[in-house]
């Protein structure tokens, strides 16, 4: 009992501590993502429960970022990507395509910045202020890019293939655990 006494005060002298710059970025996380969530699924799913489930599921990631959290909710905003445009025929739309993309970005990116970020961490806030100008940078080079790249190749108003997206999905899926397993081996 005398444990759990101990660990209920860690946490309130955890809480007391908290400053307001990582307090932000984690609000920020979940803003985000749950805007990813919005964008991504069809509005027939947004509707009663499950937006109750996918606002837990938002939180998860500004709660524990160091965790699998951020690639859970990356890939439940796919998911619900791919159950618009195949399960109720959404057509793919370039602006909510890139929209989309970016916010899956955003979260990932202010993720890696909380996990940096300890909870009682005093931040100069222009170094959040950079870390998001760099995103955005990043963002308007890969939008301009792919919008470029869409029109050279000609495939820009066209209907996509479902299987090269679950294509690109499993590629990812497979450099990360390539990747997590030689960070594990060193």
């Amino acid at each position: 009992m005398s444990a759990f006494v101990e660990r209920v005060r860690a946490a309130q002298y955890a809480v007391t501590r908290i400053s307001a710059a990582p307090l932000l970025v984690r609000a920020g996380i979940f803003v985000i993502v749950f805007a990813g969530f919005a964008l991504a699924f069809p509005a027939e799913v947004l509707s009663g429960r499950p937006i109750l489930f996918l606002a837990v599921a938002a939180l998860l990631p500004a709660i524990g970022p160091r965790k699998v959290w951020a690639t859970f909710t990356a890939l439940v905003t796919v998911g619900g990507w791919l159950l618009a445009t195949d399960g109720y025929g959404r057509p793919v739309a370039l602006w909510r395509l890139l929209a989309v993309a970016a916010l899956l970005y955003l979260g990932h990116t202010l993720c890696a910045l909380a996990a940096l970020l300890p909870y009682d961490a005093m931040v100069d806030p222009e170094l959040i202020t950079r870390w998001l100008m760099r995103s955005a940078a990043v963002l308007l080079g890969a939008a301009v890019l792919g919008v470029l790249l869409l029109q050279a190749a000609g495939t820009g108003g066209g209907a996509g293939y479902q299987w090269v997206t679950v294509l690109g999905l499993l590629v990812a899926v497979g450099l990360s655990a390539l990747l997590g397993w030689l960070l594990r081996r060193r």
